[in-house]
């Protein structure tokens, strides 16, 4: 017998959080998040994601034994955007069990038709500006940082579910090696050609920290205006994700395009943090996890282009490129550094990926996002 049951009281939330401690304890490419992360990032009071979202938790038990978990969003900012009438699934992980799927995707879809919604897409956990998309390609490998990873029989669940392919996106893996050297020896050349058209690309501030994350989120919102499921992020989000990633950041891998003071791109690389979460894998911090955060990071060797974003009247001036060569020169001088991972990348934007497959890209892993009419 299959019950489902939302999360409603604290003991709930941590079964809810730790379930997935337990799925994946034996696999040795999971990458487990924070509990008091995870934890902080369901907290309508710490997350101002909830200022225009709500959001349904669910646990699925066999036999008196949790044996997966489903989380149902609705996004204001998402219906509004998108002016269509959709819901969202996430974080979610089962056994490999139809039946277990079906209820917890039942669960799911209810409360969104009871929520006067009449689609449903994901995986997002909240949304695409968190960790979303099903891996599909590529789990011989560790994630990279704030990039989804999951069971591989995830795909035939959802998908026997009844949940249609909306799109595809894909993650490349550049070595250090690879990156052509002339794109390195263009650094000059691009600068002087911005230096002609009155640009200027420096490092971020860390000392004006939030006005320069401030000054990067009209680009960011208007950078990824047309991709699938994007809703914009207010000035608190945008903040809130920038402060969670402050701790990690090196302003050398974060660079902003300005024109006239004002930005007109971004780039923002980070160090795999990853390399050292894998290491902790009770997502705790106390008593030894602590201990391995501050000193396994010494031993990252990979870093994640994670967001790479200009305003589209200069978006052929070759700034793209000379973001990439800056991460790559960067990773050169750094000998314990080898590698790095562009991500995500969709699947039909043929310019970019042909772009990276140029700068010694390859496919690395593929992500899948769904659909599914209510």
């Amino acid at each position: 017998m299959i019950a489902v049951i939302p999360v409603r009281s604290a003991a709930d939330q941590k079964a809810f959080i730790n379930y997935i401690y337990r799925l994946y304890r034996d696999d040795p490419n999971f990458v487990p998040e924070l509990f008091l992360a995870q934890k902080d990032l369901m907290d309508p009071k710490k997350n101002p994601f909830f200022e225009h979202a709500t959001a349904e938790y669910f646990i699925a038990k066999k036999n008196d034994e949790i044996v997966g978990r489903i989380a149902a969003v609705k996004d204001d900012h998402l219906i509004d955007y998108t002016e269509e009438k959709v819901g969202v699934f996430g974080f979610f992980d089962c056994i490999d069990d139809q039946q277990v799927a079906n209820a917890l995707l039942d669960a799911a879809s209810n409360w969104l038709r009871a929520q006067n919604l009449n689609s449903m897409e994901g995986p997002y956990n909240f949304s695409t500006n968190h960790s979303c998309g099903l891996l599909i390609e590529g789990y011989e490998v560790p994630p990279s940082v704030m990039m989804a990873y999951n069971k591989s029989y995830y795909l035939k669940l959802l998908e026997n579910y009844g949940l249609q392919k909306k799109t595809d996106v894909l993650a490349y893996r550049i070595n250090a090696g690879d990156f052509p050297e002339r794109l390195k020896r263009s650094i000059p050349l691009l600068e002087e050609k911005f230096n002609r058209n009155g640009i200027v690309i420096r490092s971020l501030n860390m000392k004006n920290f939030e006005e320069d994350v401030r000054k990067t989120l009209s680009v960011y919102n208007k950078a990824w205006s047309k991709n699938l499921g994007f809703a914009p992020m207010t000035e608190k989000e945008f903040l809130h994700a920038g402060k969670d990633m402050k701790m990690i950041m090196d302003p050398n891998l974060v660079l902003l395009a300005e024109k006239n003071g004002a930005c007109i791109g971004f780039s923002l690389t980070l160090p795999d943090i990853n390399q050292v979460l894998i290491k902790i894998k009770d997502g705790k911090l106390l008593p030894t996890g602590i201990f391995k955060l501050l000193f396994g990071r010494k031993k990252i060797n990979s870093v994640r282009i994670l967001a790479l974003g200009i305003l589209e009247e200069y978006r052929r001036l070759g700034i793209d490129a000379y973001f990439y060569a800056r991460a790559f020169e960067y990773v050169s001088k750094h000998p314990y550094l080898t590698s790095g991972e562009a991500s995500w990348i969709l699947e039909d934007n043929p310019e970019m990926n042909n772009a990276i497959v140029k700068m010694g890209g390859s496919l690395e892993k593929r992500y899948r996002f769904y659909s599914l009419k209510l």
